[in-house]
């Protein structure tokens, strides 16, 4: 292919591009289909979520420890008590119960674990994006103290 020929079907693909960058509107042509926008996140969205998933964390900490759960002074809850002496008496059932005490308390833990991290993070953003939009604020307001029109910050993307 010869230079050229790059050109010409670079100058083909932008005669075919009439789609604009725009910022805080909706397309001429109306938001995407059904009329509703396709995403929306509001700050309040945001904190409930992460909120909702503390609150799951904390319950999870406090209704389903099954492996602590009548703790004795070896300290082994009331289930592994129970799988032990089952054990003993050469129950097959007794390493089972072991077993699924084990993996119940490694799901447990990896499910408080996300609780935490979906907390955590969704509250690192909200406080991460409610600075950023400060500081883009504080960016674009006019000299005498109000807020850009969107069809003058357009301009910069023309």
């Amino acid at each position: 292919m010869s230079w050229d020929e790059w050109e010409q079907l670079k100058a083909q693909a932008a005669d075919r591009q009439s789609t604009r960058t725009q910022l805080n509107q909706v397309p001429a042509q109306g938001p995407g289909p059904g009329g509703k926008p396709d995403l929306v996140v509001r700050q309040d969205d945001l904190g409930a979520v992460g909120h909702d998933a503390f609150v799951l964390h904390g319950d999870l900490v406090k209704k389903v420890d099954i492996a602590s759960a009548g703790m004795n002074s070896d300290h082994a809850g009331s289930t592994h008590q129970a799988a032990s002496a089952l054990s003993r008496a050469g129950f097959a059932m007794g390493d089972e119960l072991m077993t699924t005490l084990t993996v119940w308390e490694s799901q447990v833990k990896a499910v408080r674990q996300a609780c935490a991290h979906i907390s955590n993070h969704l509250d690192f953003s909200k406080k991460l994006h409610a600075n950023d939009d400060a500081g883009i604020a504080a960016v674009i307001m006019r000299r005498d103290g109000s807020g850009m029109p969107v069809s003058e910050l357009d301009k910069y993307f023309e």
